[in-house]
């Protein structure tokens, strides 16, 4: 079996491979529109084949920055209908992912992408999604992927409405970069978010605050200045919002409350905060988030303040 990336040549013979199911929502349009737009490659989208250059019988698709040069995450894996064993399915993708791994570590990868599956909130209860998932997750572990994370998907529309300001907070713009290092370093104490807490572990909780300044300020599309700290109205600091955006939709970017004012609601107002700001500065059809399916308080927040939760993401990754 040859695993390889494609070229544009191979676009016709590998489309049909894209067939919408339980697990995978991208369809050929979805694709080619991506194509288009740079987030999708042909170098970013790998396909298995027998060694007589036949028709391909399993894709993977990351999706990465336009800007980058190595992707930023796994979209889909698609396996031929043709091939029907669960085994046989699972090994044929674990040998594609593993060599396109392979290459993105010898351009430079610190670790291999994560990959994201979009899935109905209530997917466990599903045969056809958990069957869709099983293979998937097992080819995805077999190519380094062991560690997993389920995260709850919120959305927010404009008629769900804000509550009222209480004034027990004053929010206010910060263009220095050191004071939110410095709140993000101190949310990190006791955090409930599984990612920052396990890369703080592993790297120190100052470069992980770096790191999630640099994120969000470099990577995400959202603006700086709509970066917000939250103060009580006698100047303390109680928390931090960074409204931003992804590709397609306005989102809550990150939001902390420092250890010592937890419990007292002060998240509530901090996300009604960002939303109006992504309101005002977007004019949004919806804005999303999402928490760790750990992290009851954040989800209870998004509750109380009109988000409701439409979907799940399981995000398998490396470490």
């Amino acid at each position: 079996m040859i695993f390889r990336p494609t070229t544009a040549s191979d676009l016709d013979r590998f489309l049909p491979l894209i067939v919408t199911d339980a697990a995978g929502g991208m369809t050929a349009d979805t694709y080619t529109a991506r194509l288009s737009a740079g987030e999708y490659r042909p170098d970013w989208t790998w396909i298995a084949e027998d060694a007589a250059g036949g028709t391909p019988l399993a894709l993977a698709v990351w999706w990465g920055d336009p800007d980058e040069d190595l992707p930023g995450a796994l979209d889909g894996v698609f396996v031929r209908d043709s091939v029907r064993s669960g085994a046989e399915r699972t090994t044929l993708a674990a040998g594609l992912l593993s060599a396109a791994h392979a290459a993105y570590a010898g351009a430079g990868a610190s670790a291999a992408p994560e990959y994201h599956l979009s899935l109905p909130g209530d997917w466990r209860d599903r045969p056809d999604t958990v069957a869709a998932v099983s293979w998937r997750q097992e080819a995805a572990r077999r190519a380094g992927l062991t560690v997993l994370v389920e995260r709850l998907r919120y959305e927010w529309t404009p008629g769900t409405g804000l509550p009222e300001r209480t004034g027990r907070l004053l929010f206010a713009a910060e263009p220095d970069d050191e004071v939110f290092v410095d709140l993000f370093r101190r949310v990190l104490t006791d955090t409930l978010d599984e990612a920052s807490r396990k890369e703080a572990e592993s790297i120190g909780p100052e470069a992980q605050a770096r790191e999630d300044v640099a994120f969000y300020r470099d990577t995400m599309p959202g603006e700086r200045s709509w970066w917000r700290v939250a103060r009580t109205p006698e100047g303390e600091p109680v928390g931090f919002g960074l409204p931003s955006r992804n590709h397609a939709f306005p989102v809550v970017g990150y939001l902390g409350v420092l250890p010592e004012h937890r419990g007292r609601g002060y998240a509530d107002e901090i996300l009604a905060e960002i939303t109006r700001i992504l309101v005002s500065e977007t004019d949004p059809e919806k804005v999303r988030a999402d928490t760790d399916l750990a992290n009851a308080p954040m989800a209870a927040a998004f509750e109380r303040v009109g988000y409701r939760n439409d979907a799940r993401r399981l995000v398998l990754s490396a470490h």
